[in-house]
């Protein structure tokens, strides 16, 4: 779980970012944390979970969607519309 407390989050890869939340998650759910390691551990949690929503806005605005002509074949790409 929160093992590494002194990971910086800001640097963390998406994928050890939700490892570690789900973690934490699961940890909470046991209900065996006392209070205030629980309240640590979850303010721990809410900076991950911003985090892992930052990467995914971020790999959204990468996608592109591919443009077709009317005979269907590509023309090129734009901007995927997330709106």
């Amino acid at each position: 779980m929160a093992d590494t407390p002194n990971t910086d989050i800001k640097k963390m890869a998406f994928e050890r970012a939700i490892e570690e939340l789900e973690s934490i998650v699961k940890e909470l759910e046991a209900g065996k944390v006392p209070l205030e390691k629980s309240v640590e551990i979850y303010e721990r949690g809410e900076a991950l979970k911003a985090r892992c929503e930052e990467l995914l806005r971020q790999a959204e605005a990468r996608v592109e969607k591919i443009t077709l002509d009317a005979s269907g074949k590509p023309t090129g790409s734009e901007p995927l519309d997330v709106d």
